[in-house]
């Protein structure tokens, strides 16, 4: 089970919104299906993000797989930690292996992100657990 404290995207990013920042990541779904992680690009500090653009890349030993933005803003900072520990999503893909922070730009952004309940019936219908 997803975590209720955050929402969803349909690309299996997540948000956790703390006041007028939000951390971002993937779920646990999407490190489960990409298996080891050995890369992460992150985003640099200070760019702005429109809501659906690529921000990154997750590189795990079976592929590559773009990271899009769950919501638009600009990039506060950055989990350093993947550059010399990308296995840290594998281990906590909801947890430590947060990717980047966001000052969002317009909390209308979350408004058709899923819920937990909503993203398991979604993963579901994708053929998930």
């Amino acid at each position: 089970m997803h975590p209720v404290d955050r929402k969803y995207a349909r690309t299996h990013e997540w948000i956790k919104v703390e006041g007028g920042r939000a951390l971002v990541g993937i779920t646990a779904y999407a490190q489960e299906h990409l298996g080891d992680v050995v890369f992460v690009e992150l985003p640099a500090v200070g760019r702005k993000l429109a809501k659906g653009e690529v921000f990154g890349a997750v590189e795990s030993v079976k592929s590559v797989s773009d990271l899009y933005a769950p919501a638009g803003g600009t990039v506060t900072r950055v989990n350093d930690r993947l550059n010399g520990e990308p296995g840290l999503i594998n281990q906590d893909a909801m947890g430590d292996g947060w990717i980047m922070e966001l000052e969002l730009s317009d909390p209308a952004d979350l408004d058709d992100l899923l819920d937990a309940a909503a993203y398991e019936k979604h993963i579901e219908e994708e053929g998930g657990h």
